[in-house]
């Protein structure tokens, strides 16, 4: 379920202690390109959450990658994001959505602990992941 608030409601089986998978894509970016670079980012680890930026969190793709993956999806307004500090800052981020990160720092607001996987690119689609604390 998307929180608006970052707040969120566990997906099927237990997540408790799984990471947080941030994802920063561009409007309309399909389910399967989707679980294709999460899975290619951390294997088939079982993921607590997809996290995003809010006005990404309601996209078809979003959340059926979401459905297909059995989490839930956590969403972060780009002022919450902003506030994060991260190891690499993007510059076309920041002009295109209003902060320097995404994917990193929703993992890490919703992981609620480290970065373990360092913003990652997959064929267009940055991830990166986020132990739960």
């Amino acid at each position: 379920m998307t929180t608006s608030d970052g707040g969120q409601q566990q997906g099927t089986g237990d997540t408790a202690s799984a990471p947080a998978v941030g994802i920063g894509i561009r409007p309309g970016t399909d389910a399967g390109r989707i679980v294709r670079a999460v899975r290619a980012v951390v294997g088939d680890t079982t993921i607590r959450c997809l996290a995003t930026l809010d006005r990404r969190a309601t996209e078809p793709g979003v959340l059926t990658a979401a459905a297909t993956l059995g989490v839930s999806v956590v969403a972060f307004t780009a002022e919450q994001l902003a506030e994060v500090d991260v190891r690499h800052s993007s510059d076309h981020a920041s002009a295109a959505v209003g902060t320097h990160s995404v994917a990193e720092a929703a993992a890490l607001l919703a992981g609620r602990g480290e970065l373990i996987c360092d913003r990652t690119i997959v064929d267009g689609i940055v991830v990166a992941a986020a132990s739960a604390s």
